[in-house]
């Protein structure tokens, strides 16, 4: 059975920080891409971050520069670390990990950041 399970989130000022954690199993992660993906009330799901299969890493534009996305294949783990949160980057936060057209999602963590 596959499963992705966050952690890390929670209510933070802004200026604050915070690093998410998703711990995947039944899958051979390190053939997977990971991802961050977050979702704001009443907006669409928006992509955050990617660490592909390879290393490389991408990032939205608007959290380029305070996110870092990095992996662990030998622990199965991907985490984001946040910086310099704003209020706008409330939102819950999903784990991802895909390969071709199959993809897996965590059930979610919440971020709060308070102005």
């Amino acid at each position: 059975q596959v499963q992705l399970v966050e952690s890390g989130g929670g209510l933070v000022q802004a200026g604050g920080s915070l690093r998410l954690s998703c711990a995947a199993s039944g899958i051979p992660f390190s053939l997977y891409g990971a991802g961050w993906y977050r979702q704001a009330p009443g907006k669409q799901r928006e992509s955050v971050a990617a660490a592909r299969s390879d290393g490389s890493t991408n990032y939205a534009d608007s959290v380029k520069g305070r996110f870092t996305i990095s992996r662990d294949n030998a622990k199965k783990m991907v985490y984001l670390q946040m910086n310099s949160l704003k209020p706008e980057d409330t939102a819950v936060y999903y784990c991802n990990a895909n390969l071709y057209a199959t993809a897996y999602w965590g059930q979610g963590t919440q971020v709060t950041v308070s102005s």
